[in-house]
């Protein structure tokens, strides 16, 4: 009985640890897609502050202008 015991936790640590890895892969992603999505959102703002003239996000400067 001791080895069938044995052999199921080994399984369940297998599907554990794929579980593990598909997260840690699924954060990667969301990170990657979260840092394309901020460099999007800060082109898109500095277009409009240019656009509009106004200074929205408060940093003193229309879009990329210094």
């Amino acid at each position: 009985m001791g080895i069938f015991w044995d052999l199921l936790q080994e399984d369940e640590l297998k599907k554990q640890q794929k579980q593990a890895d598909s997260l840690e892969d699924r954060v990667l992603h969301l990170e990657t897609e979260l840092d394309a999505t901020k460099i999007l959102l800060r082109k898109t703002l500095e277009a409009l502050e240019k656009h509009v003239e106004i200074d929205i996000d408060g940093d003193g400067k229309l879009g990329s202008d210094s």
